[in-house]
């Protein structure tokens, strides 16, 4: 009898055939692709054997497109028209991208904002996929075949629209996305499956235009992610400007044209870069037609962005704060990015956490080996001794407005994803067949203080009493942390639901902000939401009442009816004030003012029900 050999759905039925899969590491500075070959992780180069691929992508008049080291090299002679730091402006608005001084014309378009060129307007989507574009020819060259998919990775703080439009470069490239990966988080994956790590561990990750800080448990395989933190305004071109500042008034130079200062901060760079070994250096660069030449050393470096590096360390510290455990219990700490080289940032977490940083792994390469990793699994190319287990986590709490502009917080930050939530709400006012529902973003307590993500409406809701609806609205985020909510009537079955796909992302500003002033404002937050509980329940309470009133007045005589209206107006005379203690009493005083009557109202409901029904009936 012949052995039939059967697969899973999709693989391959050849036992030895495997799928080709690779890790992308899209990064600010320098892009990497990575794949597993004979069951070890390694960086595909290119022709002339370098791993790193610069992420400047260069238009000409004719369409013609330069990426990597060519268009390094026209950076400076073509600044309008060379990309560099694309990442900086993925998902962002108009006013998220003019933050950032760069020698670019932006220009408002749909859903991000796009910069001008001499091709034409390009959004960073689009200049992000001719990076992704290289670096598939690279992978497809390197592995002589087709790839079946891409694991890409992206900052922990990147928000829905960010990670959306991140995949969309890839489609855009001609790449199946298998998943988007967290930077740190792949990074744990190198380090953690390469020594057989065990323990909690902080990934310190420095690019060239993010930080971010996570906190993971690494227990037989399984890579837990228990809390994240960051700062998407920080990163190497921040260390970089510094230094073209510091550059600028040493000389005694004013606002540069965008050519100077692209050559500048290039200078910049290679300076910083150079100060990571030795102790002075010179920043050379040509301004205008004069050549200038500024000695600096390393100490200068230090004390110039000495407050760069402590929002670092204040981002790790809530981080772990986050995490509930103790600095003492941090096993080691791994550093990524080509940002961590600096020696002062070596020692200041090292300082910090009393043990000396990882950097055995080179930091450059660490996230898109990780990447591969995750890539090559996914991919169906499991082996016996390649069984683990990823959960990741999403970095800011997701929720829904409640009456009064509140937050209701569905899905707080640190879940772990893949994750679905779900959550009964009800209807305000009697008769109310449809419902708004907004999707937010944040850690405040009120609407106003938060991000909104999406609206959709909920239509179809039968009539009835205020607060006798049940809608349940379901949050379910993916493994790549984009968000889909869903809100369903229970009784008649009507739904809506929507992709949250918002026209674009948090800005810098905002997502710093959300996180400082959720620490600094806790307390302010949970007043602000006390006094808006207060006064929503006063507005249900006595339109209640009202209603009450007017369809079982006959119940009450003028005394009674007297008092419960005076009790009304008494709290609506203070609805709005800004003290909820007082709102509160005046609140209870309706109660027992009405108290009597809504048990009237009850024996009479009982009555009418049973008016006309034989005590069989009952049985």
């Amino acid at each position: 009898m012949a052995l039939l050999q059967i697969s899973e759905p999709g693989m391959s039925p050849e036992p030895h055939q495997r799928r080709l899969a690779v890790g992308i590491d899209l990064g600010t500075t320098n892009s990497l692709v990575a794949t597993v070959r004979s069951s070890v992780p390694e960086v595909l180069p290119d022709e002339f054997g370098r791993p790193l691929l610069p992420s400047v992508v260069h238009y000409q008049p004719d369409g013609a497109v330069d990426v990597g080291h060519t268009a390094w090299e026209c950076a400076s002679r073509d600044p309008r028209n060379a990309i560099v730091s694309v990442k900086r402006f993925m998902g962002r608005g108009l006013g998220d991208a003019r933050r950032f001084p760069t020698p670019y014309e932006f220009v408002e378009g749909p859903g991000m904002v796009r910069l001008r060129t001499v091709a034409g307007e390009k959004s960073p989507v689009e200049v992000s996929a001719e990076i992704l574009k290289v670096l598939r020819l690279r992978a497809e060259a390197a592995l002589d075949g087709e790839l079946v998919g891409a694991v890409i990775t992206v900052p922990a703080y990147f928000d829905d629209a960010q990670r959306q439009a991140t995949k969309d470069a890839a489609r855009l490239a001609g790449l199946s996305v298998l998943r988007l990966l967290n930077e740190p988080t792949a990074a744990a994956i190198a380090y953690g499956l390469d020594h057989g790590s065990e323990g909690l561990y902080a990934v310190y990750d420095l690019g060239g235009g993010t930080f971010d800080i996570s906190i993971l448990r690494l227990t037989r395989g399984v890579f837990e992610v228990i809390a994240t933190g960051g700062d998407t305004m920080l990163g190497g071109d921040d260390f970089d400007r510094r230094l073209a500042d510091w550059f600028m008034q040493a000389n005694g130079l004013g606002e540069l044209p965008p050519e100077d200062l692209r050559r500048l901060l290039k200078a910049a760079r290679l300076a910083k870069e150079a100060l990571t070994d030795h102790d002075e250096t010179r920043i050379e660069a040509r301004i205008g037609d004069a050549p200038y030449s500024t000695p600096v050393t390393a100490v200068q470096l230090r004390e110039m962005t000495r407050d760069l590096l402590d929002r670092t360390l204040e981002a790790v510290r809530h981080a772990i704060r986050d995490a509930g455990v103790a600095l003492a219990e941090i096993e080691g700490v791994v550093m990524v990015g080509g940002a961590t080289r600096m020696p002062q940032v070596r020692e200041a977490i090292g300082a910090l956490l009393g043990k000396p940083p990882l950097i055995d792994l080179d930091p450059d390469e660490v996230v898109a080996l990780g990447a591969a990793i995750q890539a090559n699994l996914l991919a169906g190319n499991r082996s016996a001794d390649e069984d683990w287990l990823l959960l990741d986590v999403i970095p800011l709490s997701l929720g829904l407005e409640t009456m009064g502009g509140l937050v209701e917080r569905i899905i707080p930050r640190n879940s772990t994803i893949p994750v679905a939530r779900a959550q009964e709400f009800t209807t305000f006012k009697d008769g109310q067949t449809a419902m708004a529902i907004q999707v937010v973003q944040g850690e405040r307590e009120l609407v106003a203080d938060c991000r909104s993500l999406a609206r959709f409406e909920l239509r179809g809701i039968p009539p009835m009493t205020a607060g006798a609806a049940r809608i349940r609205v379901t949050f379910q985020v993916d493994a790549d942390g984009l968000l889909s909510v869903t809100a369903r009537e229970q009784s008649q079955g009507v739904e809506a639901s929507v992709e949250v796909k918002p026209s674009y992302g948090l800005s810098d500003d905002e997502i710093a902000r959300m996180l400082q002033e959720s620490f600094g404002t806790a307390e302010v937050d949970m007043k602000a939401r006390a006094l808006r509980e207060q006064q929503v329940e006063a507005d249900r309470m006595l339109a209640a009442t009202q209603g009450a009133l007017e369809a079982d007045g006959d119940l009450l005589d003028a005394g009674e009816r007297a008092l419960i209206e005076s009790t009304m107006r008494a709290l609506r005379a203070i609805a709005q004030q800004q003290d909820h203690l007082l709102i509160q009493a005046k609140l209870e005083d309706l109660a027992r003012a009405t108290e009597d009557f809504a048990a009237r109202r009850m024996d009479r409901a009982v009555s009418q029900a049973l008016s006309g029904r034989r005590l069989d009936d009952l049985g």
